[in-house]
């Protein structure tokens, strides 16, 4: 999937299939939402070759994993994934969307996004769900403007940096 959503302008975004050349962006995005975010609740980020099974396994299982490209630099990615493992919730996914520090504030997660749930619905899915820091502001910002809703706030059922974090959960509908 390539998808121009601008055109061939300066700072125009392009939101494409990730490629293995692409990976060194998507795990200093994961690097760095582990080491001074809130954003993924792990104590140490995985090293960079995990990404390269990662990026196959996703693509053996049909799941997306897309990158906006600007001026020919990524400045981020999106993707999606089983929200639990049993069958009951084959129709529900859950997704992750990170951006480098560089290019927030310029409506990258949102084209990133509008790809990512355009898709989820081209696969026939039901729901797509946000697993997001209760503390993370913007991100549950714009997963409003987006349309997703908040349907739970778990207290405390986290814990990183020495606080204790709360779960903001936001549900989609698809279909």
């Amino acid at each position: 999937m390539t998808t121009a959503y601008a055109t061939d302008e300066p700072g125009a975004v392009t939101v494409r299939d990730c490629e293995p050349r692409d990976l060194d962006v998507v795990h200093a995005l994961h690097v760095d939402a582990v080491l001074h975010t809130t954003a993924i609740w792990q104590d140490e980020p995985w090293p960079r070759e995990w990404f390269d099974g990662w990026l196959a396994e996703r693509r053996a299982a049909g799941l997306p994993v897309f990158v906006a490209e600007v001026d020919g630099q990524v400045a981020g990615y999106v993707s999606y994934g089983p929200f639990r493992p049993h069958p009951g919730y084959r129709h529900t996914v859950e997704h992750s969307v990170y951006v480098v520090p560089a290019f927030r504030g310029r409506g990258i997660a949102s084209e990133l996004m509008r790809a990512l749930v355009a898709h989820a619905r081209g696969q026939d899915l039901h729901v797509m769900m946000a697993g997001i820091c209760s503390t993370n502001t913007g991100s549950i910002a714009l997963h409003e403007r987006l349309g997703f809703e908040v349907v739970a706030v778990l207290p405390e059922v986290g814990r990183k940096f020495d606080r204790w974090l709360d779960l903001t959960l936001m549900r989609l509908p698809l279909s």
